[in-house]
């Protein structure tokens, strides 16, 4: 580099810390500015030698991870000063002795919880669910380590041009898995929204792009509308001497992406891509009643659809979230989104928990904040299984929606959705858990399958000779009562262990025979048992009686063993043969030499993945599998993230090399206004005109509209968008779309 660019890069690097000092100004004393010098100095020093991929200094991205923990987030001094070191263990000889010497033991702390895991994990298991797992650990004793690491990925998202497409793919799928909703549940809206934008853009390009084009063509006619629709509710505001703002906006690129596939429709048919946010200047005590004479003031004017009314003022999110939602017809004839909250609210929606520490006086929220992190303590303790298993429960328990309960006396809980009475009894108390016999729903008896509903009251009835049965596992949703169920049934199978192991010792010893080590090894292979523990267990539930025992003994007497070897032997290489015929079967098929897979393009055995059945053209992907070798999917696949986020390193990069010909089936769904004599003009196409096979036709009509699902044997991408074309020009029919089967 020369002279003139290593003196822009420094003063570029100055230019970004100053502005970093500027968004704390209102925050810090002398004693905090010298904390953030002497950590950006540290930092400078620590990666001098250090450039991005993008060929930036490495400092660069502290400076901007700090800043959003700033500006974005709203955390403190201490918590701006351990962005700006996050990656400094790691990266340098610097040591957590060294931070803690220089700075003090608290920002150590957060150091030791941000710095990044070294080592090597199972190979089927994800080191980025592994570092997850750690991370929420460190979360169980300090926040802003979760917070700062939010910031962390945020930036390195929006700097993700720069990686390897294949590493862009790995790092955006683990971003909308796993950080993207851990944000939305921590409250940080805006953030969460950035990252799902960010992940949409490398998971799936095409979509993105698509989007954003067709919501830049329409911005300004959206701009105009909104505008003016806010007039007319500033004015009536106004009117009722209301202090307040307007923020009008559209839906994120993500969440417009996300109806189409639930909705099944296009871009057009999303009818509340509007949204206007109003909010009120309002004192602590008139926060509610203001909230709510404000919906009144715009629902007065502008009718609303009665079935997207969201109250969370009355009963705010788990993470804090308070405000009121509806969506009301504006003029001509668009739905817009309004959201109505407080000044409060907003920051808090805006900033997630970080905001509670601005408004102390706010103990639910704080208090709310402490609930979650204690269940996620309970998940972590309880949790047995691999890191994959974990994040999986993690999401399902504390990511998931949520719903409002009600105890018999008006208490409220909030608890996953799809919860039953099991979850709800265990949530109360273990012991009311466990000792569940049956439950009562707004005063009517109900099963313990039964799944709750938002505003129920639910009543438990219980019974002190009540136990856990085996097939309350499959009736809850929460980790805790999952746990605690298989804890109790654990506790239980060994106490009939016990008794189990002290009745067989006896019933040998009447029959004269010594309990050996090894003959209850052979007990164990004679009733096809994996321990002796589940032998001692089926004695003790008389699965195993007399009879069975006594037949033991005299097929022990006469060389059972030696018989049953030769058996077992025999089936082996009889199985053995079979596998070898049916690969040399495999082998002399068309399947081969389609794909190469790897920087190298290598050829390697596959498997057409069910879930999504990619056809030659489509961009497609790897997967090792533990069981059935290769399974190649489509990159729009509906496990497409779950895989990438949790597995990266059993990916495989994967092309098309081949044009020879070959068949595959492909689904689709076809939409539109039921005509006479439909059918017959989709299979004239489809059959005669362009010589394609229907495996399967299924449509059904009902109110003058029909949905069908359509299985076709096609040659490739190209062929399948050749037919989706044609029927798209029939007449009366609305859309034609490729379907993926839902995720496994």
């Amino acid at each position: 580099m020369t002279e003139a660019e290593i003196e822009a890069e420094e003063k570029e690097i100055n230019s970004r810390f100053n502005h970093l000092l500027k968004t704390m100004k209102d925050r810090m004393d002398k004693e905090d500015r010298d904390l953030l010098k002497r950590a950006f100095n540290l930092a400078r020093d620590a990666h001098s030698e250090v450039r991005r991929k993008s060929g930036e200094p490495y400092i660069y991205h502290p400076i901007e991870v700090a800043r959003i923990v700033s500006e974005e987030i709203g955390l403190g001094p201490k918590s701006v000063a351990s962005a700006l070191i996050h990656d400094v263990v790691e990266d340098s000889d610097y040591t957590l002795e060294d931070i803690e010497r220089l700075f003090d033991e608290d920002i150590a702390h957060i150091i030791d919880g941000l710095t990044k895991i070294s080592g090597i994990f199972d190979m089927d298991v994800s080191l980025q669910a592994e570092n997850f797992r750690k991370m929420l650990l460190t979360l169980s004793d300090d926040i802003r380590v979760i917070l700062i690491k939010l910031a962390d990925r945020l930036h390195n998202m929006r700097t993700l041009e720069s990686m390897p497409q294949h590493k862009q793919l790995k790092i955006a799928s683990e971003t909308l898995y796993l950080y993207a909703p851990l944000a939305h549940r921590i409250g940080l809206y805006n953030i969460k929204t950035e990252l799902e934008d960010l992940s949409l853009k490398y998971t799936e390009p095409e979509v993105y792009r698509d989007i954003v084009l067709r919501l830049k063509n329409s911005q300004n006619e959206a701009h105009r509308y909104l505008s003016d629709f806010s007039k007319y509710i500033r004015k009536y505001l106004k009117e009722e001497g209301f202090e307040f703002e307007i923020k009008e906006r559209t839906k994120s690129i993500y969440s417009i992406r996300k109806k189409m596939l639930s909705q099944g429709v296009g871009f057009d048919e999303i009818y509340d891509k509007f949204a206007i946010r109003i909010i009120v200047n309002s004192s602590r005590e008139r926060e509610k009643s203001d909230c709510w004479r404000a919906y009144s003031i715009v629902t007065d004017h502008f009718r609303p659809n009665t079935e997207r009314l969201r109250d969370w003022i009355s009963a705010p999110k788990a993470n804090g979230y308070e405000s009121l939602h509806t969506t009301v017809m504006g003029p001509a004839g668009h739905w817009v989104e309004v959201q109505i909250r407080t000044k409060r609210m907003d920051e808090v929606a805006e900033r997630g928990y970080a905001a509670h520490w601005k408004y102390k006086e706010d103990s639910s929220g704080q208090s709310k904040l402490d609930e979650w992190i204690n269940r996620i303590r309970e998940v972590l303790e309880n949790n047995e299984g691999n890191a994959v298993d974990f994040v999986d429960e993690f999401k399902m328990n504390l990511m998931a929606d949520e719903i409002y309960i009600f105890t018999p006396k008006g208490d409220l809980m909030i608890l996953p959705s799809s919860s039953t009475p099991l979850d709800f009894s265990f949530s109360i108390h273990t012991d009311i858990g466990l000792k569940t016999l049956g439950a009562k729903v707004n005063g009517r008896l109900v099963p313990l399958n039964y799944r709750l509903k938002s505003g129920d009251q639910v009543e438990i009835i219980t019974s002190q000779k009540q136990k856990p049965k085996e097939d309350w596992l499959n009736y809850v949703v929460t980790s805790k009562a999952r746990n605690n169920i298989k804890s109790a049934l654990k506790s239980e199978r060994r106490e009939i262990a016990d008794d189990g192991k002290e009745i067989l010792e006896r019933k040998l010893k009447y029959i004269k025979v010594k309990p050996s080590k090894n003959l209850i090894q052979e007990m164990v292979k004679y009733f096809h048992l994996k321990n002796s523990t589940e032998l001692y267990y089926k004695v003790g539930m008389q699965i195993i009686d007399n009879a069975q025992l006594k037949e033991f003994m005299r097929d022990q007497n006469q060389g059972f063993y030696s018989y049953l070897r030769k058996r077992i032997i025999g089936r082996s290489k009889n199985d053995l043969n079979k596998a070898k015929k049916k690969e040399k079967e495999d082998a002399s098929g068309d399947d081969q030499k389609f794909i190469v897979f790897g920087p190298d393009e290598q050829e390697f055995d596959y498997k057409i993945a069910k879930c999504c059945n990619p056809i030659p053209g489509d961009d497609v992907f790897g997967f090792i599998t533990a069981t059935e070798g290769i399974k190649l999917h489509h990159k729009n696949c509906p496990n497409s993230v779950y895989l990438q986020s949790n597995f990266a390193q059993r990916i495989l990069r994967a092309k098309w090399v081949s044009t020879k010909k070959k068949e595959y089936s492909s689904v689709l769904v076809i939409r539109g206004i039921d005509t006479v004599g439909l059918v017959n003009k989709v299979t004239q196409i489809i059959s005669n005109d362009l010589h394609v096979n229907i495996r399967s036709i299924n449509i059904a009509g009902d109110e003058g509209i029909f949905e069908g699902l359509i299985t076709v044997v096609v040659q490739d991408k190209l062929h399948l968008e050749k037919v989706i074309e044609r029927l798209r020009k029939i007449e009366g029919v609305s859309s034609v779309e490729r379907r993926f089967a839902e995720r496994d």
